[in-house]
């Protein structure tokens, strides 16, 4: 029998325990995603729609299908920088006509819906997973371009936006631009370089430069209108390729655009019978304690996320640390990595690089489910080879070429964060928990290996060493380790693509491999050397 069975007991007190902490995370990230959603607050919403204009989650919400469920991405993007939750521009994935698309949609609330150094690296995510996963891309522009204060570290990386949306072109992947309002200077490139562009009468301006500038330049006097007007570009200049009377209009329109442009997969169709999983995921909150140096078996969660509770074990009685199998989600095949015990040793690694190439034989995406504190060390495994077998795992790893979605669930540190699809190693697509933690190791060790650093320097050079400077130390080092690898601040700098309640992971990675069978799944055909 390959249907997992079940030992969490509700009832425990460290259950009970385990739930409430999560909430309390829970409780947290809520408030952050509220800053997000409120954009510039209320004084510029009610501006904005006294303008007669919608905010860009009503616009989304618009041209999406009814009742189609909206997958965004990086909305903590921003976070605890000086600019604002959500980077001024929500992105995401969503049903248009039937047809999976990426959307990125400026906030034009914050500041204008200029673009600050978050902003762009929000949007180069975007564009990213439209390029990786075969997604149409669609534009909804009203934006001021570059926050000039910030302009230095936007102007030089800002220009990937441009070459992102020619390459899509060229891919075949289709580009969309819908003019809600100003798209001026480096921005009039994004409806100048998409394949199909919507404009609004009295609505849109799209200009590299404004009168004030032309002013500036030329001595020419000119108004808003002839410079860039939607009438202009519809009838004179034929960057619109659309002229729309309104932004319900404009949207309708849009979304007449998704529905011709033949889109069809190309990945394998789901199963069409998916039987849910057989326990609860409102038990997923208990699951993972909150000290996270207790071990929990991610079988538990695996359980409650994968099609009728089926996981076939793969070498169940070897390396048990780290759980391999296969199941599927929503009708999708996956191979599952999934940590036990928290560390990596050579057994493990080996194991998982087989586990990995099969993957890539039988063409199946990989779900990486993380809580590792990192390979294992010590003068007996190092003799042992753990850094040839962890670099096995590393390789195969990185030169698979089937898609990888990676959660992480608990500690996800130093290497083992590597070996396990971390950031760097591009999955698709990467999620946190907010019980995670992701950071070199943890805060204790960390402060632990400096504190015996200074203890020897001091020794080498003769000196005495103070406990009472050292135990500061300390204190001052885990405080900010510990900060530094909460999930709010790793999803503020767009290490991952948002953190998600547990009870949503089903849907989340099922919404994912959708996506991902938009292109075709294909395993790798060769790898680098292993060394033995």
């Amino acid at each position: 029998m390959t249907t997992l069975a079940s030992t969490v007991d509700t009832n425990a007190d460290g259950f009970a325990g385990n739930r409430a902490a999560m909430l309390d995370k829970l409780s947290e990230l809520e408030a952050e995603h509220a800053k997000a959603v409120a954009g510039g607050g209320p004084k510029y919403t009610e501006r904005h729609h006294s303008r007669g204009k919608l905010l860009v989650r009503e616009r989304i919400e618009l041209l999406l299908d009814e009742d189609a469920p909206f997958l965004e991405l990086s909305p903590l993007a921003a976070w605890g920088s000086e600019y604002q939750v959500g980077a001024s521009v929500v992105t995401g994935i969503g049903v248009v006509e039937g047809v999976e698309c990426v959307l990125v949609g400026n906030d034009p609330t914050v500041r204008g819906g200029s673009s600050n150094p978050w902003t762009t690296k929000k949007i180069f995510r975007a564009g990213e997973i439209a390029r990786k996963n075969r997604l149409p891309l669609i534009n909804l522009v009203e934006s001021g371009g570059a926050d000039l204060p910030s302009q230095k570290e936007i102007f030089v990386p800002g220009g990937r936006m441009f070459r992102d949306l020619t390459q899509l072109s060229a891919a075949g992947i289709p580009t969309i631009a819908l003019v809600f309002g100003n798209s001026t200077a480096g921005g009039a490139y994004v409806p100048g370089m998409s394949d199909h562009v919507v404009m609004i009468s009295e609505q849109s301006k799209v200009f590299l430069g404004g009168p004030p500038l032309v002013k500036m330049a030329t001595g020419e006097e000119s108004d808003d209108e002839s410079l860039g007007g939607a009438q202009m570009h519809a009838r004179t200049s034929g960057l619109a390729d659309y002229f729309a009377v309104d932004e319900l209009d404009a949207l309708r329109i849009g979304r007449d655009i998704v529905a011709r442009l033949n889109w069809r997969k190309q990945g394998t169709a789901p199963k069409q019978e998916v039987t849910p999983p057989r326990f609860d995921d409102e038990e997923l909150l208990g699951i993972v304690p909150a000290e996270l140096k207790m071990p929990f078996d991610p079988r538990e969660v695996i359980a409650r996320v994968v099609d009728g509770s089926d996981f076939d074990e793969f070498k169940a009685s070897y390396g048990s640390s780290l759980v391999t199998g296969w199941a599927s989600v929503h009708g999708y095949p996956v191979g599952i990595l999934a940590n036990a015990q928290g560390v990596l040793f050579s057994e493990e690694s080996q194991k998982a690089t087989q586990f990995i190439q099969l993957a890539n034989q039988a063409d199946t995406p990989l779900l990486f489910l993380h809580n590792t504190t990192g390979y294992m060390v010590g003068a007996s495994y190092e003799q042992g080879g753990i850094i040839k077998h962890g670099a096995m795992m590393i390789n195969a790893m990185s030169n698979s070429t089937v898609p990888h979605i990676s959660i992480l669930m608990g500690a996800s540190y130093g290497a083992g964060h590597y070996g396990m699809c971390g950031r760097a190693y591009e999955p698709r697509f990467l999620f946190a928990w907010p019980s995670a933690k992701s950071a070199v190791m943890g805060p204790q060790q960390l402060a632990g290996v400096l504190s015996i650093v200074a203890r020897q320097s001091a020794a080498a050079a003769g000196k005495d060493y103070s406990e009472e400077d050292d135990a500061a130390m300390r204190e001052a080092v885990e405080a900010q380790i510990e900060e530094e690898s909460l999930p709010m601040f790793l999803s503020g700098r767009l290490y991952d693509d948002g953190v998600i309640d547990p009870r949503d992971t089903r849907t989340v990675v099922g919404l994912c491999l959708s996506a991902i069978h938009s292109a075709p799944v294909e395993g790798a055909s060769g790898y680098g050397v292993f060394r033995m």
